[in-house]
């Protein structure tokens, strides 16, 4: 991937400060805890083993979305 913004080590709650247009990518794959303290501190590798995706899959899907916005 060209243009990478985040990978799985990059936290939940940076990717939502720092990114809110991909809180709905997150959102349709079932993280609805965005906003709590926990969350913040988890990595997008981490919630993703929570809730069975695979992280890079994920993290590739961000960033696609950031690289369109960025556009």
């Amino acid at each position: 991937m060209e243009n990478t913004y985040v990978n799985g080590e990059t936290l939940i709650g940076e990717i939502v400060s720092k990114y809110p247009e991909c809180v709905e990518i997150l959102l349709g794959i079932g993280m609805h805890c965005l906003g709590c303290p926990a969350s913040q501190r988890e990595s997008l590798a981490e919630a993703c083993a929570v809730h069975g995706f695979n992280p890079q899959q994920v993290a590739d899907a961000i960033n696609r979305k950031i690289a369109e916005a960025k556009a």
